[in-house]
């Protein structure tokens, strides 16, 4: 078993809401509608954020399960 601490840090979906605001003022401000565009740019940017965040966690759990099988393969 792993007795690491998990990381609590929610990097991609932080990244993903900043970067869905920006894209959704961007299109919102040449559309000349804010309140439609904010807050669907606020929604994408959410869930692909959570998607990014969700991706490297599964890379972090196969990294560890090549090294646990690297430790048995030596022994």
């Amino acid at each position: 078993m792993n007795d690491k601490k998990k990381k609590s840090g929610g990097f991609g979906t932080a990244l993903g809401l900043c970067l869905g605001l920006a894209i959704g003022t961007a299109v919102g401000a040449a559309t000349q509608n804010l309140g439609l565009w904010m807050p669907i740019g606020m929604c994408l940017g959410l869930a692909l954020g959570h998607g990014w965040k969700a991706d490297g966690e599964d890379e972090e759990k196969s990294e560890d399960t090549e090294k646990s099988d690297d430790t048995e393969n030596r022994e």
